[in-house]
């Protein structure tokens, strides 16, 4: 069975919630999802960083603070040099996901930054591949992202925002992440 890890920072737990969307996706699509909090990664020499290497596809998430990711999820990709050095992510999957208290809120500077992470990582990123349909909290992909999932939570508990329609459209990336990494797992050279 095909592995997919979740790597997040969730500083008030609304990017927890649409990690856990997320993996609901990725399990309904036929793989096995771990999810990790960037947190985890206290030093390059963590066990962790190999149990990310066994995986066939990373997703990574962080909530847009400023304009950018978070802090502790830029401290965990400045940690990830030594994978980086090796190239421990070559031809693995890769994709992205932010959440931010606003429609816009910058997330779309959040998810460039996410992909330019996987590039220079070597790995293969994967689009949302949803149409946006509309504009109420229930709609899918009501933010219209593309590169990767945006959803957006109100200043309230993570239990009653995000909305629905982000987490439906969690999940819709979620099964679709699984299905791409289920069928075309590529040989890493």
């Amino acid at each position: 069975m095909k592995k997919i890890a979740i790597v997040y920072h969730s500083g008030y737990g609304h990017t927890k919630v649409i990690a856990d969307s997320i993996k609901t996706g990725i399990e309904n699509g036929g793989a096995k999802c771990v999810e990790y909090n960037v947190e985890q990664f206290t030093d390059a020499k963590s066990v962790l960083w190999q149990e990310l290497a066994e995986c066939d596809g990373i997703v990574f998430g962080s909530p847009t603070y400023m304009g950018s990711a978070s802090a502790p999820f830029k401290t965990f990709a400045d940690l990830s040099s030594g994978e980086w050095f090796a190239q421990k992510w070559k031809n693995k999957f890769a994709a992205g996901f932010t959440v931010s208290g606003g429609y816009s809120g910058d997330k779309y500077s959040t998810l460039i930054q996410m992909m330019t992470l996987a590039s220079q990582h070597s790995m293969i990123w994967i689009s949302q591949g949803i149409m946006p349909s509309g504009k109420t909290e229930q709609d899918i992909n009501r933010l219209g992202s593309y590169i990767g999932l945006m959803a957006q939570a109100d200043n309230a508990d993570p239990e009653t925002t995000p909305p629905a329609g982000d987490h439906k459209t969690a999940e819709m990336f979620g099964k679709r992440i699984a299905q791409i990494v289920m069928s075309c797992m590529p040989k890493n050279s």
